[in-house]
């Protein structure tokens, strides 16, 4: 497999992360997450686009190919390993461990990466809740929705936050939110679209559209 410089391994990376939700990523999304002008990421997907990783053409937004799919699936099974090892192993804060991550996410080694795999022990997610491919690229795709879609009175998990930044994963600290709450939500207030949740244990709490379209949550089977 042919060798990439950080540049490209950090936007295959984003383009998988931003086309979760649909195939095709437009490029004003995949320049404001990388923090990019759009010159330059223009000029980066037309490389990639000639090494034949991604679908581009201009105005009609970019997606993996089968050949740029699994590259960037590498990219993220790193990071997201990593993460593991610097929360769980190194005591780091989940608020923490991204910007580090993103540093070591560019070893190449795979036997290094194998070896880690095993000494975590085969970790289905990172401490955002986010699936970790296994060595053969198989990524869990279980359903799931934005706690801003969730009905009235269904009985839900937490299984991820779409936001990882540092400010976000305080605010939830803060508010004692983790990932494996269980709750519901009580009530959906139209005006600003905010939400009323009760935890399982009783606790009641009110949400911000924002930080109600943040939550990854699933449906939970009784």
């Amino acid at each position: 497999m042919e060798s990439l410089s950080r540049s490209e391994e950090n936007y295959l990376k984003a383009i998988f992360s931003l086309s979760v939700e649909g195939e095709t990523v437009a490029t004003r999304k995949l320049a404001q997450l990388l923090n990019s002008k759009d010159s330059s990421v223009t000029d980066m997907l037309k490389r990639l686009s000639k090494k034949s990783l991604i679908h581009y053409k201009k105005y009609h937004g970019v997606s993996l190919t089968e050949k740029g799919r699994p590259m960037a699936i590498k990219v993220i099974r790193r990071h997201r390993l990593w993460e593991v090892f610097l929360a769980d192993k190194l005591g780091f804060n989940w608020d923490q461990v991204h910007e580090i991550a993103e540093q070591m996410e560019h070893v190449q080694s795979e036997e290094l990466i194998d070896r880690l795999d095993s000494f975590l022990g085969f970790p289905k997610i990172d401490p955002h809740g986010d699936p970790i491919p296994d060595k053969m690229g198989n990524i869990d795709t279980a359903p799931h929705m934005l706690l801003a879609d969730a009905d009235e009175g269904i009985q839900l998990t937490i299984i991820r936050v779409k936001d990882d930044s540092t400010e976000f994963l305080r605010y939830l600290d803060a508010t004692g939110i983790s990932i494996g709450d269980n709750l519901e939500v009580t009530n959906f207030i139209p005006y600003d679209h905010s939400l009323q949740i009760r935890f399982e244990e009783g606790k009641e709490m009110h949400l911000s559209q924002k930080v109600s379209e943040n939550i990854v949550v699933r449906e939970r089977k009784n």
